[in-house]
C-alpha cells in the first residue's frame, strides 16, 4: 500500500507522514529528490530553489520525473508514504505503478497554516501574510504541465483530511483513513505521545 500526500503549505503533510512512519511506513519525499539535486549543484535549500529546481527537472525529464525516481526506490511488501506530491503527472505515475496507491489531500484553514508556517521557522518560508498568499497562488495555478500544479493535484485526491484541530485529532483521522482505504482491521491507533 502506498499513501501519497498533497496539500498546501503548512497543512500538516509532514505530521501525517511522521505518524505513518511511526505506524511502520517507509518514508519518501519528492522534495527530497529535489534536495539531492540542489546539493549536487551546491545551491542553498530554499522554497524558491526547491520550486525552481523541481520545475527544471520536470521540464528536462518529464512531469513525473520525481515520482519515477521514488518508484525506483520502493521495496515490495512494505507500506509506503510519499510526501510532497505537487503535479498531476506524479499522481498518475504512482497510480500506474501501484493499484493500492491512495492520494490524501491534507487541508487546513489558511490562517492556521500561516501561523504554523511562521512558528516552524523553516529556511525559505515566507514571513508575511502577503508573501504567503503570493506563494500559494504561484503553487496553485499554473498551466505549464512541468511545474507545480497543486490545485489540479488536489482534485485527484482520493481523500481529504482536514487538519484544523490538534495533533491527536489528526492522528485519529489518519487511522480512520487507513482503515477505510486499506481495510477495517489493518491499523489500530497507537497511543501517541
Amino acid at each position: 500500500m502506498i499513501v501519497g500526500l498533497t496539500g498546501r503549505m503548512a497543512s500538516g503533510k509532514g505530521t501525517v507522514a511522521h505518524y505513518l512512519v511511526e505506524l511502520g511506513f517507509q518514508f519518501f519525499s519528492l522534495s527530497d529528490e529535489i534536495r539531492l539535486e540542489l546539493r549536487t549543484k551546491n545551491m542553498p535549500e530554499s522554497r524558491e530553489n526547491l520550486t525552481l529546481t523541481g520545475n527544471e527537472l520536470r521540464a528536462a525529464w518529464g512531469p513525473a520525473v520525481l515520482a519515477d525516481r521514488v518508484i525506483a526506490k520502493l521495496e515490495a511488501g512494505r507500506p509506503v508514504v510519499i510526501d510532497s506530491i505537487r503535479n498531476p503527472a506524479e499522481v498518475l505515475a504512482l497510480r500506474a505503478h501501484h493499484a493500492d496507491f491512495r492520494l490524501w489531500y491534507i487541508d487546513a484553514h489558511p490562517q492556521i497554516r500561516f501561523e504554523r508556517l511562521k512558528s516552524r521557522g523553516r529556511v525559505g518560508d515566507v514571513q508575511t501574510a502577503q508573501q504567503f498568499q503570493e506563494q500559494e497562488e504561484r503553487e496553485l495555478h499554473n498551466a505549464d504541465p512541468t511545474t507545480q500544479q497543486l490545485l489540479a493535484t488536489e482534485q485527484l485526491a482520493d481523500r481529504r483530511i482536514t487538519n484544523n484541530a490538534d495533533e491527536m485529532t489528526l492522528k485519529k483521522a489518519v487511522v480512520m483513513a487507513l482503515n477505510d482505504d486499506f481495510g477495517a482491521e489493518t491499523f489500530e491507533q497507537r497511543n501517541p505521545s
